[in-house]
């Protein structure tokens, strides 16, 4: 599935891993059910909630050319306790 593109790890993700939220760049066309749906399926965990939003377009100039940058969105997925995806662990 191509929908989600990669996690994202910024301060403020860190923080919430704490809070057992995991954040992901995801396709700008997925809804939440599908994002839902799969991390459960891929990850073999339970979602308790998701949450989206997109993030601002920012513009970009190459030469003569302006255009602005790829949209997306950014889903914060929360875990239940004792759940945890393997990508972020510390081992």
């Amino acid at each position: 599935m191509n929908q989600v593109k990669y996690p994202v790890l910024t301060e403020k993700t860190i923080r919430l891993l704490e809070k057992n939220q995991y954040s992901f760049d995801v396709n700008i066309d997925s809804n939440k059910t599908q994002i839902k749906k799969w991390i459960e399926l891929f990850f073999n965990v339970k979602v308790i909630s998701v949450n989206s939003h997109r993030l601002p377009k920012k513009k970009k100039k190459i030469g003569t050319i302006a255009g602005y940058t790829v949209r997306y969105k950014r889903m914060i997925i929360k875990l239940q306790s004792g759940y945890s995806i393997p990508l972020f662990s510390n081992k």
